[in-house]
């Protein structure tokens, strides 16, 4: 087995486990306390419109919007670690057949787990800070994945010869 093509699984693998670990700790210990708060600023802003109270419905809604801001990124996270980590392992299995030299899939393979790391990263870094830097992460890690699939695709498209 090439080294790029064992990188793609085990690597895969490895981001594939990290990602469900996070997943089960994020359901455990923090889901339900961010629909609870969720739910709340939801009601409590309710409730401050049926008072006519605009000022408490605006600071209610505002947390709604964080909350609900942070809570969809912690499952993108969960989402993109495990959906980037069986793209990884799929690629992985046919890597051989990519009809460039082992040190053109090598950095491709590179380029692939790197990214896939990185980027939920960046999106996980955006429910602490919402400054440009987390997101210039998150594509960063994005455009380490799309060149590196895109390298893939045209590595497909060249005839090799397979030696199994």
């Amino acid at each position: 087995m090439s080294g790029s093509r064992r990188l793609l699984i085990i690597g895969g693998i490895a981001l594939a486990v990290w990602g469900m670990s996070y997943g089960l700790w994020y359901a455990v210990f923090a889901e339900h306390q961010a629909l609870d708060t969720i739910g709340g600023s939801l009601a409590g802003s309710f409730a401050a419109a049926a008072e006519r109270n605009p000022a408490v419905m605006e600071a209610s809604l505002e947390q709604y919007r964080e909350a609900k801001y942070v809570y969809d990124r912690q499952v993108d996270v969960h989402g993109h670690w495990v959906g980037l980590a069986m793209l990884l392992i799929v690629l992985g299995i046919g890597f051989d057949r990519i009809g460039f030299s082992e040190q053109v899939k090598l950095l491709l393979a590179v380029s692939l787990l790197a990214g896939a790391v990185v980027f939920p990263l960046g999106v996980l870094w955006q429910t602490m800070s919402h400054g440009p830097f987390p997101r210039a992460v998150a594509v960063v890690g994005s455009a380490l994945v799309i060149a590196g699939l895109g390298g893939s695709a045209l590595g497909a498209m060249r005839p090799t010869a397979i030696s199994e």
